[in-house]
């Protein structure tokens, strides 16, 4: 048997679009469908390329997005010493890692599951997305199967390395419900970056631009507003102009659910959290919020706390250059109470 060639050249190569019907809906209302079209159609394949691949054998960690038994998006980060994630060939990912013991991500990991990974780097903002499903699976990790990967460009990342690597003890999850307590209500709310999760509602099926997926979101600290509605937190942050794909809110379009994990870089806790989501696109808080195209809002369902759960501490950040023109929630409260 001939064995398969990959051009990396190539782009989705089917007559087919690369985008489910959620994606292409909200590409329609903002007016990028026809420059999402032409762009997904050369930079998403079904296969990795060269670079790709040797990307992601050199990171240390990875962040992925995973639906837990109810179906829920949850987003995750998983790490280890660079070469933990390896790929023997363009359609595979083996993954010599799995979320901690007690962590949501790890609850519905079996072969079939729709699962996403953002292979990032931080310090140089460089990053890749995949998104597939669950080949095999055993004690010390899986593997994954590729049905679409594309690259992204570098806008809001606030460039930060690891450092200082110790391993780390197996961390503390505090299940804290549908509302943060103050610790963690703190660490999400003092945040310059967060990580979204999100699936469409054919996730796991055989088409493959039906998924799972898993990916950045920045702003300037305190970009994630919290607050507290009829006894659960509420999360709302704004969307900034991107690459037009609206690979996340196309997913909610049509499955309005997300998962949003949160890092504190400077103790190595984390917060996940899973929730009802949808997208504000118009209002008064909206034309508050300078260069925000839309708003999210995450009505919280179940937030766990995960205590020293990375092994690294980070340098400082350096700021995207793009947050500088962007607004802030004190700015949208001062024009709402002067209106």
């Amino acid at each position: 048997m001939k064995a398969a060639v990959f051009d990396d050249a190539s782009g989705w190569g089917r007559d087919s679009s690369p985008y489910h019907p959620g994606e292409m809906a909200v590409q329609e209302r903002a007016g990028a469908r026809l420059i999402a079209e032409r762009v997904g159609r050369r930079v998403i394949r079904d296969h990795m390329t060269e670079q790709h691949r040797a990307f992601f054998a050199a990171l240390p960690y990875v962040f992925m997005g995973s639906l837990d038994r109810q179906g829920r998006p949850w987003a995750t980060i998983l790490s280890g010493a660079p070469g933990f994630l390896r790929s023997p060939d363009p359609r595979q990912l083996l993954v010599s890692a799995l979320p901690f013991p007690g962590e949501p991500a790890r609850d519905d990991l079996r072969v079939g599951a729709p699962v996403a990974f953002l292979g990032i780097e931080l310090h140089t903002r460089r990053r890749n997305r995949l998104t597939g499903k669950i080949t095999a699976l055993d004690d010390a990790g899986f593997t994954f199967g590729v049905d679409q990967s594309f690259g992204n460009c570098p806008q809001y990342i606030q460039a930060r390395a690891p450092e200082a690597f110790s391993p780390p003890a197996r961390p503390s999850v505090r299940m804290l419900g549908p509302c943060l307590d103050d610790r963690s209500a703190r660490i999400v709310a003092r945040s310059d970056t967060l990580f979204i999760a999100s699936a469409s509602p054919g996730a796991g099926a055989d088409d493959p631009v039906e998924g799972a997926d898993v990916n950045h979101r920045g702003g300037r600290p305190g970009f994630v507003r919290v607050e507290t509605v009829d006894g659960r937190s509420v999360l709302t942050f704004p969307d900034f102009v991107g690459n037009s794909a609206f690979n996340t809110l196309g997913n909610i379009a049509l499955n309005p659910r997300a998962g949003l994990l949160f890092i504190d870089f400077q103790t190595g806790d984390l917060v996940t959290l899973t929730g009802q989501a949808d997208v504000v696109w118009d209002g008064p808080e909206l034309e508050g919020f300078v260069r925000a195209e839309r708003l999210v809002r995450v009505r919280v369902e179940e937030a766990h706390h995960l205590v020293a759960a990375l092994p690294w501490r980070w340098t400082a950040p350096e700021r995207a250059p793009q947050i500088q023109a962007t607004g802030d929630w004190q700015a949208v409260a001062t024009i709402q109470a002067g209106s």
